[in-house]
């Protein structure tokens, strides 16, 4: 999502539902783990990313993402915000890249799975960033059964966004995985202690800690 118009639109969507959603499976998968490095994949505008970094106020936490225009609002929610801005890192790259380390103690990603084409970078990158006992949360849309039933999830929840969103995300749910393909790309990866669960009528999580 590097064109500027694009990237406008879906960072001015309301995505506060599924956010949301992201940070209480969080809280209820590790309760009481404070991650101190925390590192999201595909960070998009970054609201999750600021979230989280309000959340857990000891953390340091680095937004990734492959596309310029996207981090461009990004860093406007902490341009002003001194604290934010201390904490938080933003850093233009396409995985697998060389972002500094693998000794993250939080992983984090919401809705890049399915827009790659080779789903085994998002879990090697996992693995080659996160140390032993690292947190690990990954949701993402999960394929429909069928076009009409894709179809009828972007009436229902994306009827009055732009058009440019509603074909997006009808295009995104299409281009998702299955809960299965999933579970088969972890096993693959050597993954397969990490746990895949559907989370809503549209939303798959996996979520575990690295051994």
């Amino acid at each position: 999502m590097n064109d500027p118009g694009q990237a406008k639109a879906y960072a001015e969507a309301d995505f506060s539902e599924a956010n949301i959603l992201f940070l209480r499976l969080f809280q209820q998968y590790f309760p009481g783990i404070q991650p101190l490095k925390i590192l999201d994949l595909g960070c998009g505008p970054g609201d999750i990313t600021v979230a989280f970094a309000k959340c857990f106020p000891g953390s340091r936490i680095w937004g990734v993402d492959g596309a310029e225009a996207m981090l461009e609002f990004a860093r406007q929610k902490t341009r002003n915000d001194p604290n934010l801005g201390r904490r938080v890192c933003w850093l233009q790259a396409r995985i697998p890249a060389d972002i500094g380390g693998g000794d993250f103690d939080g992983l984090i990603s919401n809705s890049l799975l399915h827009h790659l084409d080779n789903p085994s970078v998002l879990w090697q990158a996992i693995l080659e960033y996160g140390r032993s006992g690292a947190a690990v949360l990954v949701m993402d849309l999960f394929r429909p059964d069928n076009h009409q039933t894709a179809k009828t999830l972007v009436e229902q929840y994306a009827a009055d966004a732009p058009a440019v969103l509603q074909r997006d995300f009808l295009n995104s749910l299409c281009a998702a995985y299955s809960p299965q393909e999933i579970k088969q790309q972890l096993e693959q990866a050597g993954l397969d202690g990490l746990t895949v669960e559907i989370v809503s009528d549209r939303h798959v999580a996996v979520h575990g800690v690295l051994k």
